[in-house]
């Protein structure tokens, strides 16, 4: 019977072991799960602030360029129309060309 408690005691002692070494499985699988969830919001803050300058940074060119192409356009159009005032009106030179082309080829 003494054997019969000794190997109790053993198999006891290896399941209160067994017990002891899940818990300890438990705990670091939880540690595990904090450290990268931590990981993930400090990656995601660091994400989230590139991003928003980046975007800032992008959007603040795209406006000087947007900027750029609206003066651009303007001055090209007051080179067109200064040109269109600087000709003049020739109505006797249309009217000949109106006259020649309606009613000499007929």
């Amino acid at each position: 019977m003494d054997s019969d408690n000794g190997e109790q005691g053993v198999l006891q002692h290896l399941l209160d072991v067994e017990s002891q070494a899940a818990g300890l499985v438990d705990e670091a699988q939880a540690e595990a799960d904090r450290r990268v969830s931590e990981g993930e919001k400090e990656n995601r803050a660091r994400y989230d602030e590139r991003y928003g300058l980046l975007a800032a940074e992008l959007s603040g060119e795209y406006e000087a360029a947007v900027l750029a192409v609206k003066e651009d356009y303007t001055r090209q159009l007051e080179a067109y129309s200064s040109s269109l005032a600087a000709m003049g009106i020739q109505r006797d030179a249309f009217s000949a060309l109106a006259e020649k082309l309606f009613f000499e080829d007929c």
